[in-house]
């Protein structure tokens, strides 16, 4: 993969959703077999679903030569802004793409007044966690614990102006 400066990264329209859908079903599909089938579900949210998310808070797309490689959405939760959606194509990663999304998110979640950035992610998702971890979030013992019978665990990073 090229290097990252040939990624843009952009808000998302609404007419992106079903490729953003397509996506995160393409990101996760290795996993399926780890996930319970609702767990799956949840994870790969329908065009629909894309859209109503779009109305709750920003998702962002990466993309190279008109090909989306990767995105990343926010919501306000509470005092902090929930990190979800995350997805990077199998042949995009470790391209930056993934950090690149997620540098897009500790901004906007400043300019809402939030103090911290929260995740949740599975345990065998070991790239995420490791793409996380180095992105300064740490693991808590907060919920949830499970995704539809799926094993979740949260990670929280705390910002500041």
């Amino acid at each position: 993969m090229p290097p990252t400066t040939q990624i843009e990264i952009c808000r998302a329209r609404p007419e992106d959703a079903a490729a953003i859908a397509a996506l995160l079903h393409e990101s996760f599909f290795e996993f399926k077999p780890i996930y319970t089938e609702a767990g799956f579900a949840a994870t790969t949210p329908s065009a629909d679903q894309i859209a109503k998310r779009m109305v709750e808070g920003p998702v962002w797309v990466a993309v190279r030569q008109a090909v989306l490689l990767g995105t990343v959405a926010a919501v306000i939760k509470d005092a902090s802004v929930y990190v979800r959606g995350m997805g990077v194509l199998p042949a995009a990663r470790g391209s930056g793409t993934g950090s690149r999304l997620l540098q897009q998110v500790e901004p906007w979640a400043i300019s809402q007044g939030s103090i911290a950035l929260s995740l949740s992610t599975t345990p065998f998702l070991h790239s995420a966690i490791r793409l996380y971890e180095k992105s300064g979030f740490l693991r808590t013992e907060r919920g949830p614990h499970d995704l539809f019978g799926t094993p979740l665990f949260t990670m929280e990073k705390t910002i500041s102006k």
